[in-house]
Formats: C-alpha cells, structure tokens, sequence
C-alpha cells in the first residue's frame, strides 16, 4: 500500500516536473515570436511604409521616358 503511494507521488511528482519545464519552453517560444512581431510591426513596417511611400511620389514626378546621359551611353554601347 505505501509502495503504491509513493510510486503514485513519484510519478505525479516527475510529471509536474516535466509539465513545468515544457510550459517554461513554450511560454519562451511565445514570448519571443511576440516580441520578434512587435519589433517588425513597430520599427520595420513603418520604415518600409515610408520608403514606398517616397518611392512612388517619385515615380510619379519622373517622366517614365526620361533617361539620363548614362543611361543613353549605356543603351548606345559607347
């Protein structure tokens, strides 16, 4: 009977065990993929958004025809 219980407490004692450094690992995983998202979302995605922005409003004033003199020795093989 008390071999039982121990064996019983042994067991449930492994198991918190292990659940607790499974849910550690998880919640590590979790919290890194979060922070790594923020970071993106906040510092990357505006910066990008801003670039396109730029290079669009610059699209927009260049003619599309328009090269310049190095492009025209360039395309001419000179």
């Amino acid at each position: 009977m008390i071999g039982t219980l121990l064996t019983f407490f042994a067991v449930g004692l492994v198991t918190l065990i292990v659940a607790g450094i499974v849910l550690s690992i998880v919640g590590t995983i979790f919290s890194l993929t979060f922070g790594l998202a923020v970071f993106l979302l906040t510092k990357v995605a505006p910066l990008l958004l801003v670039g396109w922005i730029v290079m669009k409003i610059v699209q927009k004033v260049r003619r599309k025809d328009s090269l310049t003199a190095a492009d025209r020795k360039w395309l001419e093989g000179e």
